[in-house]
């Protein structure tokens, strides 16, 4: 048969960038990635240990954006190997559970640290994850719009469960 373009077009770049995944222990960050990388989701997802690796990329445009994506463990013992994932990364997702407030505070402190310490042009995802479970929220959506308004985040609120705006949180990122 004919040849076919391979849909590569000359003007095609490719972009790499480094996103670590930051928040709490068990408000779903490896679910995000998971969801995203593999278009899975797993109802019991084992706790991550130190950091896991994973790669995806995205087409925009004429652009294709490679995310290597460190998604880190939530769990306090490890807080302090954080700096180490984030150092040199080019976006965050923050994550927080909508269901528990204690993680949209924490959310907030790791933005801060972020803010202080990671690159300063880093670009700065906040997700509200599990939004499935509306009927638990504790976490309002206009109050963290707010938050991330104030503090120029990309905000939106996921679920890894229904893979609602999964994709678009990347693909926001990417943009």
């Amino acid at each position: 048969g004919a040849a076919r373009p391979n849909g590569q077009s000359q003007s095609s770049k490719i972009c790499q960038f480094k996103l670590v995944l930051l928040g709490e222990s068990a408000v779903g960050k490896s679910s995000l990635v998971l969801r995203f990388v593999k278009g899975q989701f797993h109802e019991y997802q084992e706790s991550t240990i130190g950091a896991a690796f994973l790669t995806q990329s995205v087409c925009l445009d004429d652009t294709t954006v490679k995310f290597e994506i460190w998604d880190t463990a939530g769990q306090e013992r490890y807080h302090s190997l954080a700096p180490m994932y984030y150092r040199g990364a080019q976006a965050a997702i923050v994550v927080y559970d909508i269901t528990n407030q204690e993680t949209f505070a924490r959310a907030k402190s790791w933005v801060k640290e972020l803010q202080r310490q990671a690159s300063p042009s880093i670009v700065i995802a906040l997700a509200g994850n599990k939004a499935d479970l509306a009927g638990k929220r504790m976490v309002e959506y206009e109050e963290a719009q707010a938050y991330a308004d104030d503090n120029s985040l990309l905000f939106m609120e996921t679920s890894a469960k229904t893979a609602m705006n999964v994709n678009d949180l990347f693909l926001a990122i990417g943009e």
